[in-house]
This record gives structure tokens, C-alpha cells and sequence, in this order.
């Protein structure tokens, strides 16, 4: 299911949901109070579906069925003309600032997810929002009472006032710039207390209701007691929970991931967050081919032509010993070169095909088995051409001399080396793989959840990585080299014998 950019939609939970709303259907609405969030485009589509299904989850009072309540409005144009890409619709984010069918209305963004109740939010005044960094309000969190005159004021102001985001965050932070000195929220103060009290124009909320992943990370531990918890927000940048592989890096992200695999089928092939669109290669294409068959066919391939990828070879050569063949100095450079190169590009090809929004061990098992599937293509057609080279040059520099003997200790020598080639090529095609595999998994072998070390010690296992693969790469194209010319050498040897 895709939106075109061009609508912006606000998603309302009322009482009176219908599982399976036509989008633009009339809304009748009969509750006062609405959990709110914003969707524009198709990039944060699962993340509404599962944040809706994180507060039916809670326990809510409002009777919720699978979907939101869809409102179509109008685009309110960012007037910012230095700004990240990605803002180009948020300042639409205000119009819950005029959504006056309602009297109160708690927007959360679409990459938050709730984990426990947060009803209480009702109990807040005309305003309220977390504040990050000790003076930034936050508006991934907010509780507004609706008015037709506050959202004006703001209209003749958002050409003015300035955003340090260039984003309705900033734009916020300026309009009510004396929020960092609002009292916390407090949802457990006696009603006789609130009906005496002033009404607070607005209250700050506490890191309970907004708590900020990337905070997470850095100290590896919330800010606040975990237990008591209300809204995780995963806001880190370009790392959003419904993209696989920020599994790998931002331990809450499962707690994301357990409410997703739980949604329901609202459209055919949406159940457990799966996007119908993306069946045919996460589905078909994963169960029907795997790693080993595409390394078992390119194996196949290149041994029918008369040689192996990854040949192997022993330092001896039967070339003739009056005119020895020395491996080019330039050899060992190319062939790291050319190695990182199918790396770069074999990721590259992989990120492009596999989706971004499937369950993260598919997403890791996908770009696996592209990754390698391409890289092993692409190095090996290398190496075949190394060896090819070897053969030529043979042809320039060794005479034909017809020696039976030489023939019959080429022939038992030959298979000798196809079975140490074979070995070799195992040996540094599961060596690759291997270390491919555990680097970015050391973080989670040794427990590792803060951000910078898991990086790290990823890092880490990449150098281990890449110095093996350079060796690799450079013995390798060294000894598909040699082969070549040995086996030229005994082709030329095989002639004579049979004239």
C-alpha cells in the first residue's frame, strides 16, 4: 500500500474505528480525545500501522480495531529553504494545532512506539512536549488542546520565525520559546489541587513519555527507570526500526519488532508487517535458490571450462626450467584492488535489491546471499582471466619439446594439484565467508548493546576481515597465475606426445 507524496494524511485513533476504512470516507466522529500522528509518503507507512497496534497493545479505553482513521489535508509548505530532504512536509505537523473537532489530541511521530499506557497524557493542558538537550523542545511527543486562534497566531508567524531544524521542531522551539522553564507534567496531582491551581499555559514532559534511543546507545542504559517506561522514540538519525538492519545496531529496536511480527492482515500479504510488494523476491526467490546452490552452479561452471576460480597451485612449476615464469610484480596489487572493488560493488548491487522493510534475519540472509553470490562471480571471473594470462604467456616463452616421460608425471601431477586446488579454494572462499559473518556479529557474541563499542569492535572484526581477504586475494591471483601456466605447459607437453 503506497501514498503519493502529494497527500498528506493525518492518521486519528477514535472510538469509532472501522477495521477497513475507504481513505477519504466520511468521519463521523464521537470522542473528544484522539491519539494523532502524521504520514506523508509510504517511507513510515508500517511505522504508523505498528505504533497504532503499540497502544491498542497497552490497554487502551478507546476501542480500536487494526486501522487509523484516515483524514486527507492539505500540504502546509515548509518556508525553509536550507533544510534536510527529508523535512519537506513536516511543518504539516502543526494542523493538530487547528484539528478543533477535538479537545484534546496527543500526537506521537511515526518512528515512536508506545509500551505502556499513556492515557494520563489526557490529564495535560493546552500544551505540552519533552525537552531534549536541557533547552530544545522536542515535537516527536506532544499533547495539544486544539485552537482555531493559536494555530492563526502561528500562520502569520512561520515566515518569521526562525528553525534551527529547518524543520516544525525548530520553528516550535521559537514560538514557544520560554518553554524550557514550564514545570514537568505530573499526571498524579489531586483534582481538588488542578480546579484551584492556575492553568499552566505549558508543562514539560518527563523523558517517560518521549525516551530517545540515541541517548540509549550512548549510555548504554534509559535515562529513567526502564520499568516505568511509556514511549520509546528511535530517534537516530536515518536508523528507523522497520529497516532490517538496524536490528543489528540499536538493541530497543526489537521491542519495535515483536509488535510488527504481531499485526494483522488489514490488506492481502500485510500480516506480520510484511509488504506484499516485496513477496516475490523475500518469498519466492529466498526458498527457492539459496547460497550454496549458486556457489554449487558457478563451481560447475568454471570447472567445466577447465579450471577453478579460486585454483590453487604449489609453488613448484613445471614450466621449463630454462625459461622460468615469474609471477608480474603488478599482480598482487590488481588483485587486492579488483578483490575490494566486487566487495564495494557486490554490497552495493545487494543493498539495492534486497527491501529495506522486511524481518530483519530475511533482510541479513538476502544480502547475504547476494553479496556473496556476486562477489564470488565477479573475483572468480577475475582470477579466470589471471589464469588465461598465465597460459598465454607460456605460449610466448616455452618451446615445444615432445618427452614422454614429462607427460606421464605431468598427468599424475595434475591430479594431484586439482584436489590441493580445490582445498585452497575452499579454504579461502569459507574463510572469507566465515569472517564476513562473525564481524558484525562480535557485538552481539560478547553482550555488547552501546552504540560506539558495538561500532567498534565491528571495526575491529573488518580489519580481520579485510587483512585476510587481502592476503587472500593476492595469493590467490598468484597461484590462478602459476596454474596457468602449468597447465598451458602440459597441454603443449600432451601435443607433442600424440604427433
Amino acid at each position: 500500500m503506497k501514498f503519493p507524496k502529494l497527500w498528506i494524511l493525518f492518521l486519528v485513533l477514535l472510538v469509532t474505528i472501522q477495521s477497513k476504512l475507504a481513505l477519504g470516507a466520511k468521519v463521523q466522529y464521537s470522542s473528544k480525545q484522539a491519539y494523532v500522528t502524521l504520514l506523508y509518503g509510504d517511507e513510515f507507512l508500517l511505522g504508523v500501522r505498528v505504533l497504532g497496534k503499540s497502544i491498542r497493545d497497552t490497554g487502551s479505553t478507546k476501542d480500536m480495531a487494526d486501522g487509523w482513521i484516515v483524514e486527507n489535508i492539505s500540504l502546509l509548505v515548509n518556508p525553509n529553504h536550507v533544510r534536510p530532504k527529508r523535512f519537506w512536509g513536516v511543518y504539516t505537523k502543526l494542523k493538530i494545532i487547528n484539528m478543533t473537532n477535538y479537545k484534546k489530541v496527543v500526537y506521537l511521530d511515526a518512528d515512536t512506539i508506545v509500551v505502556k499506557s499513556i492515557e494520563d497524557l489526557f490529564k495535560c493542558e493546552k500544551f505540552c512536549a519533552n525537552l531534549k538537550h536541557s533547552e530544545r523542545l522536542n515535537s516527536g511527543v506532544m499533547v495539544v488542546e486544539p485552537s482555531e486562534a493559536v494555530f492563526n497566531d502561528m500562520m502569520s508567524k512561520v515566515n518569521t520565525l526562525p528553525s534551527y531544524t529547518g524543520g516544525d521542531q525548530g520553528f516550535l522551539n521559537s514560538y514557544y520559546s520560554d518553554f524550557p522553564n514550564a514545570h514537568v507534567f505530573d499526571p498524579n496531582i489531586p483534582q481538588e489541587v488542578l480546579k484551584v491551581r492556575p492553568v499552566p499555559e505549558m508543562e514539560r514532559l518527563s523523558t517517560l513519555y518521549n525516551a530517545d534511543v540515541g541517548l540509549y546507545m550512548l549510555a548504554n542504559k534509559w535515562m529513567v527507570d526502564e520499568s516505568e517506561l511509556r514511549v520509546i522514540h528511535y530517534k537516530l538519525g536515518p536508523l528507523k526500526p522497520w529497516d532490517w538492519w538496524t536490528f543489528w545496531l540499536l538493541k530497543p529496536v526489537d521491542v519495535w519488532q515483536n509488535v510488527g511480527e504481531r499485526l494483522e492482515e488489514t490488506l492481502p500479504g500485510t500480516g506480520g508487517g510484511k509488504n506484499p510488494n516485496d513477496e516475490l523476491l523475500t518469498g519466492g526467490f529466498l526458498f527457492r535458490t539459496s547460497l550454496c546452490n549458486h556457489i554449487r552452479h558457478l563451481y560447475f561452471i568454471i570447472r567445466s571450462s577447465g579450471t577453478v576460480a579460486y585454483s590453487g597451485v604449489s609453488s613448484s612449476s613445471n614450466i621449463n626450467v630454462n625459461n622460468p615464469t615469474k609471477v608480474p610484480v603488478y599482480l598482487g596489487g590488481i588483485s587486492v584492488f579488483v578483490c575490494f572493488m566486487a566487495v564495494v560493488v557486490s554490497l552495493g548491487i545487494s543493498i539495492t535489491i534486497v527491501p529495506q522493510q522486511v524481518m530483519p534475519w530475511t533482510g541479513l540472509f538476502l544480502m547475504y546471499e547476494w553479496t556473496f553470490t556476486i562477489f564470488f562471480l565477479l573475483f572468480g571471473a577475475f582470477l579466470h582471466l589471471i589464469y588465461q594470462q598465465g597460459r598465454r604467456i607460456v605460449t610466448q616463452l616455452t618451446p615445444v619439446s615432445a618427452d614422454t616421460d614429462l607427460f606421464n608425471s605431468d598427468s599424475k601431477k595434475d591430479h594431484r594439484q586439482a584436489s590441493s586446488c580445490d582445498i585452497v579454494s575452499w579454504y579461502y572462499g569459507l574463510g572469507m565467508a566465515f569472517l564476513a559473518i562473525v564481524a558484525p556479529s562480535l557485538p552481539c557474541i560478547f553482550g555488547i548493546t552501546t552504540l560506539f563499542l558495538r561500532l567498534g569492535l565491528m571495526v575491529v572484526g573488518g580489519i580481520i576481515l579485510a587483512s585476510f581477504m587481502t592476503y587472500a586475494s593476492e595469493h590467490l591471483a598468484s597461484r590462478s597465475f602459476l596454474k596457468g601456466c602449468e597447465d598451458r605447459d602440459t597441454t603443449q607437453s600432451r601435443e607433442c606426445f600424440l604427433c
